[in-house]
């Protein structure tokens, strides 16, 4: 679907108007003492801060602004509000809001709710709808609408991603997207393929795809604007397993219906990416995607197997479901070549992530980048998409070693699953890195907020909002 925000005088007509005031400044729209009255006694008497008032000829909403924004957990409040607003309103589609509040934070963050509340999966639908806001503010605001839409678009992007089943994007078509976005919003792309992939010996991206019938992919997007404030890259790498049966180690069936999200990483490095090139971010910034799925056969690889990484590690496997630190291995190996100033990988990694958190934040570890990760997490307070931080502690380095190869690629407990996963992949890093998994909040089967039911695209604001303050790093 598409959306559209446009600031501009909303006509005098039947449709229906969202008006945002301060209950001190009531005056300064047309409504009766009698609705004034109304809308007083509702948001002291019952604390609603979303009123509707009916009239014969038009119907309109009042949104009580009395809060102010002193800290994340306000702005959080007012994106809230912006999704119960989408709720009660009759039109969902084409949505006019009056302002006459004047805060830029306050309207912002409830567009932001509002529209990003809006989002619905329409591939297999015939008809489609965009959603369509008109803004009308009594005074300009302080507020980059270009930039907004841009990060909701390409929030849209991520979901529409993870939404997308595997019989309509294998490896290969992630590919074609990326390449048709970097056309589209210019940035530079650069794709590698099987042949290539076995030429530049990534084994653990061929050995997770040695089960499928369909090829591989490892996609280069490149952001590099000339008036970058880094020399050295930040680079992002995102897991892009785009179906995960388990491979050999079969997941139970209950759950693999949904396992098209398993390239949620994948679809978060994309979107951001899409992102900071449409607004023209100063960063330079490169995204490394190794696509693949996972599936069983008579060539898949087996519990047992050791298999020689793109450094040369060999890996002992003891389980084919532990693939997408396979994939992200030989993908964080090449990020090496760049001489990154910092290295972000994201992924669906493991249900231990899940258990941990939930679905309400994301699990985060990192080495050689305190500060980094200080600022990443103050970035996610931002736009509440909070991390919470395991430990990386050196004892977890024992329960990586294998009787038979350099590095196994699961822990030999039955513990710390999600940490054992970061260790597996710390192992083929030398540069500072932060790792995220999103396996937790990427899809849920039940509406979380503004960030709806399905794919979630967590991730993509948080990657958005800490690149644009790069530059304070």
């Amino acid at each position: 679907m598409q959306i559209s925000i446009k600031k501009k005088s909303i006509p005098n007509t039947e449709n229906e108007i969202t008006f945002l005031v301060k209950s001190n400044q009531l005056n300064e729209i047309n409504i009766s003492q009698e609705e004034k009255k109304y809308f007083l006694n509702k948001i002291k008497s019952s604390k609603e801060n979303i009123v509707s008032i009916n009239r014969l000829n038009q119907n309109f909403v009042l949104v009580n602004c009395d809060k102010e924004i002193n800290n994340y957990q306000d702005s959080e409040f007012y994106r809230n509000i912006g999704h119960n607003l989408n709720k009660v309103l009759d039109s969902k589609y084409i949505i006019n809001v009056f302002d006459t509040v004047n805060n830029s934070n306050i309207l912002n963050c409830i567009l932001e709710g509002l529209a990003l509340t809006g989002y619905e999966y329409d591939r297999f639908k015939k008809q489609k709808k965009d959603l369509k806001i008109i803004v009308d503010s009594v005074q300009d605001q302080n507020l980059n609408f270009d930039e907004l839409i841009s990060v909701i678009e390409s929030t849209f992007l991520c979901r529409d991603l993870v939404n997308d089943p595997f019989s309509h994007l294998k490896a290969k078509d992630l590919a074609t997207i990326i390449k048709k976005l970097g056309k589209k919003n210019n940035f530079k792309t650069k794709h590698f393929f099987k042949s290539d992939i076995k030429k530049m010996k990534m084994g653990g991206l061929l050995a997770v795809n040695q089960g499928s019938l369909d090829e591989p992919s490892f996609s280069i997007l490149e952001h590099k604007p000339k008036n970058a404030v880094n020399k050295r890259p930040l680079i992002l790498v995102g897991k892009g397993i785009v179906y995960d049966t388990g491979g050999l180690s079969l997941k139970p069936t209950k759950g693999m219906d949904i396992m098209k999200v398993d390239m949620g990483g994948a679809a978060c490095v994309i979107s951001a990416i899409n992102a900071v090139a449409k607004s023209n971010l100063p960063v330079y910034v490169i995204g490394l995607i190794p696509a693949t799925d996972n599936r069983p056969s008579g060539n898949a690889y087996a519990p047992g197997d050791v298999v020689e990484m793109y450094d040369g590690t060999n890996v002992e496997v003891l389980n084919t479901d532990a693939e997408g630190r396979m994939i992200l291995a030989d993908a964080l190996s090449y990020a090496k070549k760049y001489n990154p100033e910092l290295v972000i990988d994201m992924a669906t990694l493991t249900g231990s992530a899940a258990r941990a958190i939930g679905h309400f934040g994301i699990v985060s570890m990192h080495n050689k980048a305190e500060k980094q990760h200080q600022k990443l997490k103050e970035a996610g307070l931002e736009v509440y998409e909070r991390l919470a931080e395991m430990p990386f502690w050196d004892e977890y380095d024992e329960l990586m070693k294998s009787d038979i190869a350099d590095i196994r690629n699961i822990g030999n407990a039955d513990f710390a699953g999600a940490i054992t996963a970061g260790k597996f992949l710390v192992h083929f890093t030398d540069y500072p890195w932060i790792h995220l998994d999103i396996a937790g909040p990427t899809y849920v089967t039940s509406e979380f907020g503004y960030r709806g039911k399905g794919a979630t695209a967590i991730g993509v604001r948080l990657i958005y909002n800490f690149i644009k303050n790069y530059t304070k790093i």
